[in-house]
């Protein structure tokens, strides 16, 4: 199984979208749905804070009779996540999903925050694999 670095590189490179601590959680939400995609990260300036997520929203605003429209990112948003290599394998970014129960995973390279892994990007790249390992023994055994 490949890296992290493998992920990105199949993505395309490390676009993530990017939101203010202090905007609300729906101008986070409308990012989101504008942009077909379930977390944001929240940076002040160059200084990455967190990721917002579409579960933070349901447990941190909507179960606790909040309001979208009141409510800012810095007030709901996951913090103190660990943090991926690029050169870390992806067995281990699934481990530390489920360790700390998280879909999203930052991503920090000489010492910089450059993207997000996500649960899907996994699955996504494990599929890849599988589909190169049947083509490689279709090969074999066709000969």
């Amino acid at each position: 199984m490949g890296n992290v670095a493998t992920i990105f590189a199949r993505k395309g490179g490390f676009n993530h979208l990017t939101i203010g601590p202090e905007q609300t959680v729906l101008e986070a939400l409308q990012m989101m749905a504008d942009h077909n995609v379930g977390s944001i990260v929240v940076r002040d300036a160059e200084n990455y804070l967190g990721i917002f997520t579409e579960r933070n929203y349901s447990r941190n605003v909507i179960l606790k009779n909040r309001h979208s429209s009141d409510t800012k990112v810095k007030d709901v948003m996951s913090v103190d996540l660990p943090n991926l290599q690029m050169l870390d394998k992806l067995e281990h970014c699934m481990q530390l999903m489920s360790d700390h129960n998280v879909q999203y995973l930052p991503v920090v390279d000489e010492g910089k925050m450059v993207g997000v892994i996500s649960i899907k990007d996994l699955i996504r790249e494990q599929v890849v694999v599988q589909k190169e390992l049947v083509k490689y023994l279709r090969n074999y055994i066709q000969g």
